[in-house]
């Protein structure tokens, strides 16, 4: 899509959304609506981002993960906004290229997790069924 597409996508989106807002048929009216369309806002623009510095292929990759596990789409969606506005993407970031990230963001949460070790006592335990037949027959 072209940036003019976008910007045309957006205008009718706000559009919709302030029609929303001074519909006689909204809930709230008050400062409950006005957070949800601060946040619904906030949605567009990192939407919009994401449209800009993502290829078509990684963005459908990154929807697919979205399903699978939203705290890890988000938490990449953030590190690619992050390095969008320091200015560390030169062009638009490929699937191959989103999954080394993914791939870098699961090695740095595997060092990050705790890992319990279940260790389990030998003897106590029945090693034969010579106990067992005991307890059979008393019931």
């Amino acid at each position: 899509m072209a940036d003019a597409d976008l910007e045309e996508i957006r205008r009718a989106r706000l559009q919709q959304l302030r029609q929303q807002q001074g519909s006689p048929g909204a809930v709230g009216g008050g400062e409950g609506s006005q957070e949800d369309a601060n946040r619904q806002r906030e949605a567009d623009a990192r939407q919009l981002l994401l449209s800009q510095i993502l290829t078509p292929a990684a963005s459908d990759r990154l929807g697919r993960i979205r399903l699978v596990k939203a705290s890890r789409a988000t938490s990449i969606e953030d590190r690619l906004i992050a390095l969008a506005r320091s200015g560390q993407l030169r062009s638009k970031v490929t699937e191959e290229q989103l999954k080394e990230l993914l791939g870098a963001v699961a090695e740095q949460q595997e060092k990050q997790e705790e890992k319990i070790v279940v260790s389990r006592r030998k003897g106590g335990g029945w090693d034969s069924d010579d106990g067992l037949d005991e307890l059979m027959a008393e019931v």
